[in-house]
């Protein structure tokens, strides 16, 4: 009689399956596009499949075609809502956020639509209008509980709220996903784990990471996190093995200088040396052809990677003029005490906490900062809080 085995799990489509399904349908309505140029729903559609891959990928050769074709349908259509409301995301994402409301103003009944409402809370909470951006997701999810805003809250709540809440808001986010949203139910599954690896709760966090990656397989963004998860544990090979893997498939500077960073801790300078150097270039180039979403990784980089402090303050004044939240006001601090302007650090860091973050890296530096200036009983509590929100906050971490 033969023998019988067990069927094996069918492995759910991952990450490859998804970018080659974004590309055959990029290539149908690209082709489309030459037989029926003045299809404006095909454009759209194409501007859209663009955005998807270009988000899969993170390549700026992606989003740069997103925004050429944006600027076409634009230019041989006028302003359409949808496309207007696809700009929006994309000078988003890349921190114009000055462009935000203009290309949502350009259609005057788009910044009434569900969707651009959210897009101007993001808005607020990136322009240190916190209350008002939480009231704003407050309302939405009351109009639709849509699993994307209930992310927003979630997210919300993790940084000035109750990160036990965050967390029961992710998961509702995960119960309003259908079975096709594996990448969704992935992404969700990595900001609970990023929860849990902020508060030192390492076996949450790989818990979390192993769904996400199980749910999506083959998504370069679950390697990044598991990465900086086994840096954090101290298992700096196995670390720098994985980034080199992920930095092969999406090679963003912030990653190079993360291994750059984590040869620096394993004790191996000359390794990090050329990992650091590509990183600068980027950041450099990419500021040089006049973006602006690299001008928080260059204040980070000269405060920390290779230590030139004025340079830190240039980068970070200028990402505060951009947006002024918690996140820009205390890497002003940090990089004015760097550069040994300690009273205007100290200001900034007040600034930074008024916000009512509970972060335990902005913590640690207030704890520092507060024990420069001699204000030995503010650094005590601060120090405090930072181990209470994290008591593994020395470990290794990218800085986002």
């Amino acid at each position: 009689m033969a023998s019988q085995t067990a069927p094996r799990p069918r492995r759910l489509p991952g990450y490859a399956e998804e970018l080659a399904r974004a590309e055959m349908d990029i290539a149908a309505l690209e082709s489309s596009r030459q037989s029926h140029p003045v299809n404006l729903e095909r454009r759209i559609r194409l501007a859209y499949r663009l955005f998807h891959r270009a988000s899969l990928s993170e390549t700026m050769g992606h989003f740069e075609a997103v925004a050429a074709v944006t600027r076409e349908i634009i230019d041989e259509f006028g302003p359409k809502e949808d496309i207007c409301l696809l700009q929006a995301n994309l000078d988003f994402r890349f921190h114009r956020l000055g462009e935000v409301r203009r290309d949502l103003q350009m259609c005057p009944l788009l910044p009434g639509r569900f969707e651009a409402r959210a897009l101007l809370a993001d808005l607020d909470f990136q322009e240190g209008r916190y209350d008002a951006a939480r009231l704003q997701f407050e309302r939405l999810i009351a109009e639709q509980p849509t699993w994307d805003n209930l992310a927003r809250l979630a997210h919300w709540k993790s940084k000035l709220g109750d990160p036990s809440e965050a967390d029961q808001l992710y998961e509702e986010a995960e119960d309003d996903l259908t079975a096709k949203q594996m990448q969704s139910y992935a992404w969700l599954e990595l900001q609970r784990g990023l929860l849990d690896f902020t508060h030192g709760r390492y076996e949450g966090a790989w818990r979390h990471y192993q769904r996400a990656d199980e749910a999506f397989p083959g998504d370069w963004h679950s390697d990044e996190h598991i990465a900086e998860l086994l840096a954090a544990e101290g298992r700096f090979h196995e670390a720098a093995e994985l980034f080199r893997k992920v930095i092969a498939r999406s090679a963003k500077p912030e990653l190079q200088q993360a291994l750059g960073e984590i040869y620096v801790l394993s004790g191996r300078p000359e390794a990090a040396r050329p990992w650091l150097a590509s990183a600068r270039a980027t950041y450099l180039g990419s500021v040089q052809r006049g973006e602006v979403h690299y001008f928080h990784h260059l204040a980070d980089y000269y405060a920390d990677a290779q230590e030139e402090p004025a340079e830190a303050v240039r980068w970070a004044r200028k990402d505060l003029e951009l947006r002024s939240n918690y996140s820009t006001q205390s890497a002003m601090a940090w990089a004015l005490h760097r550069n040994g302007q300690l009273s205007e650090a100290v200001e900034y860091i007040r600034l930074a906490l008024s916000s009512g973050v509970r972060d335990a890296q902005i913590f640690a530096m207030a704890a520092m900062l507060y024990e420069a200036a001699g204000e030995n009983g503010q650094s005590e509590s601060y120090s405090q809080a930072a181990l209470q929100v994290n008591p593994k906050y020395r470990n290794f971490h990218i800085h986002h």
